[in-house]
């Protein structure tokens, strides 16, 4: 299927959306129109906006930024809205938020695995992405990278591309796979900590400005190994960039990247429908067979150049609900950890 280009805005602050002929004079929005908050890659958001707008009918403007960011603005906007739907994050990150959403489970929902069905009311998780490692080969050199422990070699001491776990939801996860695989499965056991500490001062004070700095530096040869997602890394493989995807030996997680509906958006039945659009069957199998993210409907096959699931080690007792409410708890330690190895 050949997907046709969409431009993307970035706006910040509280500014108005960059098309703006969604509104009309007073204010308010035309009832054919949806407007998207996303963190999402852009071949994603090709592949499922644009065909969203010629099966509906329905109009879309975009807000492409980080997950930080974003949920800054929907935060600033409580009173009057601007978004319809963030695309972005997972219920790790966003369940202490639960406020800025409306509740809403997809008419799909029955149609996911059950692992990842909208539990809460809030959250559809639509696709997954599993954490990896992102290794540049031809830096890398002879220094090995399959796993956690691998990054405390003294030959990567600030060659590490990582970002802040408070503010980028990759990022989190990361650091939640890293807890779970070498806390032997507790996430906040002393072992745990302690292995965190010594990455740190691996990291030698250097954290990466947003979760797209992560990847980018390794692909660009700043950096041997970065600590990402798996679909930004399959998509240099497959474009000739000289990296490889790896994932950790002591166990990954595969967290439900969801979407979820702005509270109060004005164009809630648009909103609806598009998260049945995303769940759909049509979606799902399009995302499979053409993309490098892991669809989350059940009997979905995936494309035969992503890793095989099965043979992926995943990381022990890994409990999504314990880490959305231990999230704050989690960053906070981690921040603390990192300001004392920076005096």
């Amino acid at each position: 299927m050949k997907l046709k280009s969409l431009t993307f805005a970035l706006v910040l602050a509280t500014g108005l959306i960059l098309s703006g002929c969604s509104q009309d004079n007073g204010g308010k929005k035309n009832e054919n129109t949806l407007t998207i908050y996303t963190a999402r890659s852009e071949s994603l958001n090709n592949a499922v906006i644009p065909n969203f707008e010629k099966d509906t009918g329905i109009k879309v403007d975009i807000v492409v930024a980080g997950t930080g960011e974003l949920i800054k603005r929907v935060e600033s906007e409580t009173n009057n809205p601007m978004g319809d739907i963030l695309w972005a994050a997972d219920e790790t990150m966003l369940s202490s938020k639960k406020e800025l959403f409306e509740k809403y489970v997809s008419t799909e929902d029955e149609k996911m695995i059950p692992a990842f069905r909208n539990k809460t009311g809030y959250f559809s998780p639509a696709f997954a992405d599993p954490t990896v490692f992102i290794v540049n080969k031809n830096i890398a050199g002879d220094v090995q990278v399959k796993g956690f422990e691998d990054l405390l070699n003294p030959a990567l001491k600030g060659k590490i591309s990582f970002g802040d776990p408070s503010a980028s939801s990759s990022a989190f996860q990361s650091l939640a796979a890293m807890l779970y695989a070498m806390g032997d499965g507790d996430p906040m056991s002393d072992k745990a900590w302690d292995f965190v500490e010594k990455f740190i001062a691996n990291l030698d004070g250097k954290i990466a400005g947003s979760s797209g700095q992560v990847h980018k530096g390794v692909a660009d040869g700043e950096y041997p190994v970065g600590l990402t997602w798996e679909d930004p890394v399959v998509q240099y493989i497959n474009n000739g960039a000289p990296v490889d995807v790896i994932f950790p030996v002591e166990g990954a997680i595969f967290p439900g990247e969801s979407v979820q509906i702005i509270k109060g958006a004005k164009n809630m039945e648009n909103a609806q429908k598009f998260i049945d659009y995303v769940l759909s069957d049509k979606i799902q199998t399009l995302v499979g067979s053409e993309l490098t993210v892991r669809p989350l409907r059940d009997g979905v096959k995936l494309a035969d150049y992503m890793v095989p699931t099965d043979s992926i080690v995943l990381a022990k007792n890994y409990d999504e609900a314990w880490i959305s409410e231990n999230k704050d708890k989690i960053t906070a330690k981690f921040t603390d950890l990192l300001e004392k190895s920076m005096d």
